[in-house]
């Protein structure tokens, strides 16, 4: 990928944030199991060197609601790793200016399939419906509302808003929603393409509210969302997928450098069926354990 870079503006998420007073949270660890309905996503920690599956014991001190409707009973907590080389949380720079988009006015969505502010462009790809329900792993997994989540994964041809050439001008396929009452965010995207080296996924990571989400340094968590092999093939094999259907060719979840060292449990987990068509789009659920 080529690292290039738009100018961030360092403001606006106050607008964003005049319409949520929402609450804080402490923590750096996770687990994606596969929810119930229609079909899921299971979540895998991203980077590499992942720690056990056991429940993490680092505790928070934010004030994240950890009651209300939607929980599942059963959520076990996973580790957090890296975000990978283009979160734009402010974790890095292009072209030695920091990348943070977080701070952008409009970055609060659902839809993150258009480009916003002043940038106008639209992701084109099969559309996917992911919505992500965050339970509290320590507290019989009960639903964690006012947390924040940001999201962003690549586009169809495996490019990056902000970091990759041809893109270095959109901000598309990023996103933060904040989690209701049953502790759900859902994001309307398109189905990620595949790059050469990496296994499809998603990234994400939760903030303890949304006015901590404005910097990585505030982050409770990153992961990341691998996404079913068999729905990948036949997506890629869709019209503008063509090159994400010869990298896929090319890397299997135990070769990615991500999801290689994830244990046989946490595999097993991070991959599920999906529901959908090319045609009519794809919806996808994810379970998050997170101890709080």
């Amino acid at each position: 990928m080529i690292d290039r870079h738009d100018d961030l503006h360092d403001r606006g998420l106050q607008f964003d944030l005049a319409r949520n007073s929402l609450l804080e949270q402490r923590r750096r660890a996770l687990r994606l199991l596969l929810a119930g309905g229609a079909g899921a996503f299971v979540a895998a920690c991203g980077g590499g060197g992942s720690t056990s599956a056991t429940t993490a014991t680092t505790t928070g001190t934010g004030t994240g609601t950890g009651t209300g409707t939607g929980s599942t009973g059963s959520c076990i907590a996973n580790a957090s790793e890296t975000n990978g080389p283009y979160p734009s949380d402010g974790s890095n720079t292009i072209g030695g200016v920091v990348s943070n988009v977080l701070t952008q006015s409009g970055v609060v969505r659902q839809d993150i399939r258009n480009s916003f502010g002043s940038s106008t462009g639209v992701a084109a790809g099969v559309p996917l419906t992911l919505t992500l329900q965050l339970l509290n792993s320590n507290n019989t997994c009960a639903a964690l509302s006012g947390y924040a989540v940001y999201l962003w994964h690549c586009t169809r041809d495996g490019l990056y808003s902000l970091y990759s050439s041809g893109v270095t001008g959109e901000n598309f396929l990023r996103g933060v929603q904040v989690s209701d009452s049953s502790g759900m965010v859902t994001f309307q995207t398109i189905f990620p393409g595949c790059y050469s080296g990496r296994y499809p996924h998603i990234h994400f990571e939760v903030y303890p509210s949304l006015a901590l989400a404005t910097n990585y340094t505030n982050r409770t968590l990153t992961s990341q969302i691998a996404l079913p092999r068999d729905v990948c093939s036949t997506v890629y094999a869709s019209t503008g997928y063509s090159s994400s259907a010869t990298n896929l060719a090319g890397v299997t979840i135990a070769s990615d450098n991500v999801f290689g060292d994830n244990t046989s449990a946490q595999i097993a987990q991070m991959t599920a069926a999906t529901s959908g068509s090319v045609a009519a789009g794809y919806t996808a659920n994810v379970v998050a354990g997170v101890p709080v």
